[in-house]
């Protein structure tokens, strides 16, 4: 689950650095995110797919191996384009690890049960982001932005060989027998139902504004208000372990009050800090501290949102959830693409872009959670009824 964060976060203290070194700008440096999430959000698809045939070992070992392979070519490209496509073949690889882990989750739990795992596992799994930035910055104080890539290498080698120590969870009784070829078609099947929408759509719209926040604090951060790059991971993990201590509240709460309603409560709480992060990064007001408290508020709730969205889309689908998995997971991150390209698009130098993207995609996202809670009954126990 943590391929998703280390395959970002890890660079992000020395973007700035890697846009002076290849002779870019801004905005290009920060494509490389986009173009990581559009492999990211296609892959889960296919992967999504051929778990439900195959199992889920094996397709987890093929997207290793391609995440293995993506990073030696971001290490060895001298233009940020090659980058970007190598970045590409690195996340189709990475997603397999993130849906599939997902899937495996609703093989072994249902309903609230699952909502609670995914917090846990999320909660846990915190700390490869948390850490990341932080050694970035130092191992690419060692060996510069390369070396980071290249460690990316040795940790897709590792988990690689520790995948020979997880069972398989789905058993062959269970695994879909018809032909491939109707993965699309159950896709789209999917997209019918309205309350797969209104989950996926509550993560989608958060996750813009969260992969927002991701391209654009290292610019806003350390170009525009000069904290050292060394730094930077600080403020960053102060995010993640606000997202470590909301998923134990939701594991420890969703059983009591519900995962929608904890959901709504959490996109409640995004749009005001949201809000409040806009209006302070187009009046530069309270100067770094007015970015980093609304942002710490607006990312710390991800663990009132994501688990939730993801438990509520899969739980009345358990003989689909690879493909439920994937397809939620593909809306999601491909919602990233729109985020963290917007604030590309519109970079000018200020905190101004990254703040409004954010601000709208956050009331985006409540207005998916009071679709989805209006819809639905949702007592005490989370089941939907």
């Amino acid at each position: 689950m943590g391929f998703a964060s280390i395959s970002t976060d890890f660079y992000l203290p020395v973007m700035p650095d890697m846009a002076a070194q290849l002779g870019a700008d801004a905005g290009s440096i920060e494509y490389t995110i986009s173009g990581f999430l559009i492999g990211f959000s296609l892959g889960q698809l296919v992967w999504g797919a051929v778990s439900d045939k195959y199992g889920r070992r094996i397709p987890l070992a093929i997207g290793l191996v391609l995440f293995i392979i993506g990073s030696i070519g971001c290490a060895t490209s001298d233009s940020v384009h090659a980058i970007i496509l190598w970045r590409i073949l690195q996340a189709l690889g990475a997603c397999a690890g993130v849906v599939l882990s997902r899937a495996m989750v609703r093989d072994l739990y249902q309903g609230p049960r699952a909502a609670q795992m995914l917090s846990t596992l999320i909660a846990v799994m915190a700390i490869a982001p948390l850490l990341a930035p932080i050694l970035g910055g130092q191992i690419a104080a060692i060996g510069g932005w390369r070396s980071i890539f290249w460690t990316l290498v040795a940790l897709g080698s590792m988990v690689l060989a520790g995948l020979f120590t997880l069972p398989e969870t789905l058993p062959v009784e269970r695994r879909r027998t018809d032909p491939l070829s109707s993965a699309f078609k159950r896709y789209a099947q999917l997209l019918t139902h309205r309350k797969i929408i209104g989950y996926a759509g509550t993560g989608a719209f958060f996750y813009a504004g969260m992969y927002a926040y991701i391209a654009g604090t290292p610019f806003a951060f350390i170009t525009y208000h000069g904290v050292p790059s060394e730094y930077y991971g600080l403020l960053f993990g102060a995010g993640i372990i606000g997202i470590v201590a909301t998923n134990l509240i939701n594991a420890r709460l969703v059983h009591r009050f519900g995962m929608n309603r904890i959901m709504l409560a959490g996109t409640v709480i995004a749009t005001v800090s949201g809000l409040v992060l806009a209006a302070n990064s187009y009046t530069d007001f309270g100067g770094l501290w007015g970015l980093f408290i609304p942002l710490l508020v607006f990312v710390s709730v991800t663990g009132l949102i994501v688990a939730n969205s993801i438990a509520g889309a899969m739980a009345d689908y358990p003989e689909q959830a690879g493909s439920v998995s994937a397809l939620v997971g593909a809306i999601q991150y491909g919602s990233g693409i729109t985020g963290s390209g917007l604030v590309a698009s519109f970079a000018d130098g200020t905190p101004w872009p990254m703040g409004w993207v954010i601000a709208i995609m956050a009331v985006g996202s409540a207005l998916c959670a009071w679709l989805v809670t209006s819809a639905d009954s949702t007592g005490a126990t989370g089941e939907v009824k």
